[in-house]
Parts: C-alpha cells; sequence; structure tokens
C-alpha cells in the first residue's frame, strides 16, 4: 500500500504542474480580439483554432486524471484511517479507581478536613506571591 500510495502522489504533483502550465498557457476569451486586429498570432504551431482545441483537451484530461488520483488517495486514506478510528483516543490510558472500587470525579474537589482555614482562591489576573 505505501508504494501505491507514493506513486499516486507523485502521478498527482506531476499533473498538478502541468494543468498549471497548460492553463497558463491558453489565451482568455478577450485575447480573440486582439487577433483579429493582426496584434495576436492567430498562425501559432496548432492552427488557428487547433491550439485551442488541444490545449482545452488536454487540461480536460489532465483534469480528469487530476480528480482520479485524488479520489484514489483519498480512498488509501479512509481506509488507513478506520484502525486508527475504531480503537479510539483513549484506549491506552489507564482508569484510576478509589479504593472502594467508585471513580473519583476531578472536576468535584475533596472536601476540606474540618477546624482548617479555607485554601486561599486565586482570581484571573493576579500574581502569586
Amino acid at each position: 500500500m505505501p508504494l501505491l500510495e507514493t506513486i499516486l502522489v507523485v502521478v498527482q504533483v506531476l499533473v498538478a504542474v502541468a494543468l498549471c502550465g497548460l492553463i497558463l498557457l491558453q489565451h482568455g476569451k478577450g485575447a480573440d480580439m486582439g487577433a483579429a486586429f493582426g496584434s495576436g498570432s492567430s498562425g501559432s504551431l496548432f492552427g488557428a483554432a487547433g491550439s485551442a482545441n488541444f490545449l482545452s483537451r488536454s487540461t480536460s484530461i489532465l483534469a480528469a486524471v487530476f480528480f482520479l488520483t485524488s479520489l484514489g488517495l483519498t480512498y488509501l486514506g479512509a481506509t488507513h484511517a478506520k484502525s486508527g478510528l475504531q480503537q479510539g483516543v483513549m484506549q491506552d490510558t489507564p482508569a484510576t479507581k478509589a479504593p472502594d472500587g467508585a471513580v473519583p470525579s476531578p472536576a468535584v474537589p475533596a472536601p476540606a478536613p474540618t477546624g482548617t482555614p479555607p485554601a486561599p482562591t486565586s482570581k484571573a489576573g493576579d500574581v502569586p506571591k
């Protein structure tokens, strides 16, 4: 499984870089107006309309591959996480019990013995002396 994950991550990174490059190579809808007046390069390597078709098809194919690798990585990550989620977080911590078998509650302090003064309480922002 780790080999498959590594392969999927490498493919996903390469596809993401290729997608960024292909998207930056494409011209926007407003660039057609400049090409009509002679400032654009309408006779490029792929022809007048060929570059748009080639680049858009390549982009859609790479987007589909990126989507499939994302789904594959999600599936592999979910199968690895199931074992940890079923186990739980507090499985390995030992439970502390009182001598009589009752579980002590940490939120309620134990009552002070009679005849002793109450402990001083501190307020938020007080500096200890």
